[in-house]
């Protein structure tokens, strides 16, 4: 009989941790935070850098431009809905709203008529 209780705990104690290991305090509609995606993006004499390089990104991952430039210009971000964005002369931050659809998005300079990066959206 001892024999067989001990059996039985044994058992027990080996399934314990499988049991446990699916009922944690986590909640799965809880999303892991994103890290934001930073880029910089410089203007000088009429020149842009990046100059339509491609940039990974996650869906619904935050996306920050700092922008240090010489003259004022707009971004646009050809995402659904689009979005502007201004930057002025010196240095600007700008943030890009969260991008939904995986895909490629591009962001261009309307005043230098040149792609700065395209999002590659995964």
């Amino acid at each position: 009989m001892k024999r067989r209780a001990a059996v039985l705990l044994t058992l027990a104690l080996c399934a314990l941790p499988a049991l446990t290991a699916c009922g944690g305090d986590e909640d799965p509609a809880v999303e892991e935070e994103l890290t934001p995606k930073v880029i910089t993006i410089t203007v000088k004499d009429g020149t842009i850098d990046p100059n339509g390089e491609r940039v990974d990104v996650a869906v619904d991952q935050p996306i920050e431009l700092q922008v240090d430039s010489d003259a004022e210009g707009e971004l646009h971000v050809h995402s659904d809905p689009e979005q502007e964005l201004s930057y002025g002369v010196g240095q600007t931050k700008l943030e890009v709203d969260a991008i939904t659809m995986p895909g490629v998005v591009e962001i261009e300079d309307h005043t230098l008529d040149k792609v700065v990066v395209q999002l590659q959206v995964q």
